[in-house]
């Protein structure tokens, strides 16, 4: 009976250790939480880690970042249509204005062709006039550069204006990361609190915060990468923009000298852009 009695005690010590060598929480989750009657097993149920279900149980603070990572990649979407579709129209215009005024032998003529226009160059023909009606009764040596500080300008004013808005792509792109970053820390610092609350290091427990966490910086480099890449698409569309500038101004000033040439030689010179003026 004695040896019978031995022989069951060791079996039961034997079955002991091997669960509690197996699965540690197990054991602790059939033991329960004393203070509170619940078992541990039930506070330790998995979580929904999907990204919607990580984003509802998130820190507040970390969902306000990802809701404002998101909005921020709303916005570089909605930048690059919107620049996409003014920048293929302004290109399309600037390079038939080029291919105008090629074929154009006067200043005058320039002027009654873009009379009725709007854009850029438009506004560079009527201040090549504007300059040139100024100037009537000087001396014909100053002219082309008074007219090409004139179009200088203009030119500036229209790169400036054609590249509005890019300027919200660099700063997602260059920030958006760290905001990720300074999601993923707090998410990380409340996970740790917690698992000092719990006094548990259950994978079950640490694992939802940590992909809470780190769904921050996902999110960050989601909204980073394509604000990048799209401000360096814009800065070479843009490059290409005022090249078609540059060479509608080049035009213009060949007019201009053309003109000029033809009033030194005692040619008939056009008429003085009296609409210019208007």
């Amino acid at each position: 009976m004695t040896q019978s009695s031995s022989t069951t005690s060791r079996h039961r010590l034997l079955a002991a250790l091997a669960a509690l060598v197996a699965s540690p929480s197990t054991a602790a989750a059939a033991e329960g939480d004393a203070r509170s009657g619940t078992p541990l097993a039930v506070a330790v149920l998995p979580h929904d880690l999907s990204p919607w279900g990580m984003f509802l149980t998130a820190n507040l603070v970390v969902q306000a970042v990802l809701v404002g990572l998101l909005f921020a990649s709303v916005t570089t979407w909605t930048v690059w249509l919107a620049k996409s579709i003014e920048l293929l129209a302004a290109k399309r215009r600037a390079r038939e204005a080029v291919r105008l005024l090629g074929e154009i032998g006067s200043l005058n003529e320039a002027v009654e062709r873009f009379f009725d226009r709007t854009g850029p160059t438009a506004a560079l023909v009527a201040a090549a006039a504007t300059e040139t009606r100024l100037s009537r009764g000087l001396p014909g040596d100053g002219l082309k550069e008074r007219v090409a500080s004139r179009l200088e300008r203009i030119e500036a004013a229209s790169r400036q204006r054609i590249a509005r808005g890019t300027g919200v792509l660099a700063t997602i792109g260059a920030t958006a990361p760290f905001v990720g970053l300074f999601g993923t820390v707090w998410g990380i610092m409340n996970s740790f609190i917690g698992i000092s609350r719990a006094q548990t290091t259950n994978l079950a427990i640490v694992a939802p915060g940590i992909a809470e966490a780190l769904l921050a910086t996902a999110i960050g480099l989601v909204a980073a990468i394509p604000a990048v890449v799209i401000y360096n698409l814009f800065a070479r569309s843009i490059a290409s923009y005022r090249m078609v500038l540059a060479d509608s101004s080049a035009e213009l000033m060949r007019l201009v000298s053309r003109d000029n040439d033809r009033l030194a030689s005692g040619a008939a010179a056009p008429e003085r852009f009296a609409k210019a003026a208007e």
